[in-house]
């Protein structure tokens, strides 16, 4: 009966272990930072959730809160663009976060997400005339210090 108990003890210990491992695993693939704040709208706030899958892929998802209708900034632009800077220092526009109001709701929140083969190094956005532009403009609405 005493071995039955160890043997039981034992395996338990082992389950445990291994269910620690596996969950450590898996939060260890994901970054999460905070823009810092904003001296173009202030009131906004947001993070960067940055996660490696199974292909070696970055999947990149943002929440943002607080943030100004494009149209309202001083500098009237027509789209928020995100920016991702890698460990080359290359700049890519990696999407465009809709701010008309079927998409930033009165809460002024909005959620943008994209994947890339390309480790992330710092996510930006600001505002732009178009959203298809190569180069960022020199206004940086939001930025995340170096991941």
């Amino acid at each position: 009966m005493k071995k039955t108990t160890l043997s039981t003890i034992t395996k338990n210990l082992f389950l445990g272990l291994l269910l620690i491992l596996f969950t450590a695993s898996l939060t260890s693939c994901s970054k999460k930072v905070a823009f810092q704040t904003s001296t173009i709208v202030p009131a906004a706030r947001g993070d960067v959730k940055i996660t490696k899958d199974n292909n070696k892929n970055y999947l990149i998802q943002i929440k943002l809160e607080n943030l100004a209708e494009v149209k309202r900034l001083e500098s009237s632009k027509k789209a928020y663009v995100v920016w991702m800077e890698s460990d080359d220092s290359m700049v890519k526009n990696i999407g465009q976060i809709k701010s008309d109001s079927k998409f930033l709701s009165s809460k002024l929140k909005a959620t943008f997400e994209t994947v890339t083969p390309i480790k992330p190094t710092k996510i930006f956005i600001t505002a732009e005339e178009d959203a298809e532009v190569q180069y960022p403009d020199k206004e940086i609405i939001l930025s995340t210090r170096n991941l």
